[in-house]
């Protein structure tokens, strides 16, 4: 997808998700000058369906238009050598936008609890970042059914090995609850032009295709329900059996938006779903 597309998906959905008259006013909804803006991408599966590198570019050049220089944006993932594999360039100089896996700073000694989870959070997290925009992509996973907005935080924490057990219910929407991630994201920008629907968490081409759309929402719960649908969909498509049936559906997405969590909701009845 070209830039001039990319950019026009991205400027029309923010600017219907926050109800203004330009895109410029969505963002400064968003985050304001003088913090430091974490974007949390997802390159786990390498060039071929992680966040896209254009898409960061687009999102990086209407942050700075909203205000924020480019000392003040960070681009991160759980490791250096997975920003590597998806074509972003590691960069550590304090005067230009920054881009780093959590090994370049650690983790916080001490456990951040909630729930099932116990983790220690990176310290881009913790330390760096004032406000975090949520950069997902959507595709299948093989243990946990999906993995868009709520599991992408994963890469926030020390351990996320540890909670991949009944398909990831409740450790996932658990480790949303810590009160760092609760508190810092913003918004979930979900890259959709490639979507997988089998095989995931890693790269399988013959389970791709060009879904060529963005998935914005403020509501990652919400979010996580219209991604799992839309994969639901392919799969049917395809003649494949569903995630429930696996045995691997994504569960931990109605426990998010339970009484004890209220991360946002997953009652189709109140997600307006706008297409733009």
């Amino acid at each position: 997808m070209d830039t001039g597309r990319l950019l026009k998906m991205l400027d029309r959905a923010v600017q219907t998700l926050y109800l203004t008259d330009s895109p410029l006013e969505a963002w400064k909804k968003v985050v304001r000058p003088g913090e430091i803006v974490g974007l949390k991408v997802n390159g786990l599966a390498g060039p071929g369906v992680s966040t896209s590198v254009l898409l960061v570019q687009v999102l990086c050049e209407r942050l700075q238009e909203a205000g924020i220089p480019q000392k003040d944006i960070v681009i991160w993932d759980r490791l250096n050598a997975d920003l590597e594999s998806a074509g972003f360039r590691i960069a550590t100089q304090a005067d230009r936008i920054r881009c780093f896996g959590n090994d370049a700073l650690g983790y916080e000694q001490e456990l951040a609890t909630y729930g099932s989870a116990g983790s220690c959070i990176s310290k881009t997290v913790t330390q760096v970042c004032d406000a975090i925009i949520n950069l997902p992509v959507l595709k299948d996973h093989g243990i946990a059914g999906v993995t868009i907005a709520l599991k992408n935080m994963f890469g926030a924490i020390h351990n996320p090995n540890k909670y991949h057990l009944n398909a990831g219910d409740p450790y996932v929407a658990d480790v949303n609850m810590l009160p760092p991630i609760r508190e810092k994201v913003r918004l979930h920008i979900c890259d959709a032009t490639t979507a997988q629907y089998e095989g995931g968490p890693s790269y399988k081409p013959q389970w791709t295709w060009p879904y060529n759309a963005l998935l914005i929402s403020r509501d990652p719960v919400a979010l996580d329900y219209i991604g799992w649908q839309i994969l639901e969909q392919k799969r049917y498509e395809k003649g494949m059996k569903s995630l429930g049936v696996l045995g691997r559906a994504p569960d931990y997405i109605a426990t998010a938006s339970d009484a004890n969590h209220r991360l946002g909701t997953d009652d189709p009845s109140k997600i307006e779903v706008v297409e733009v």
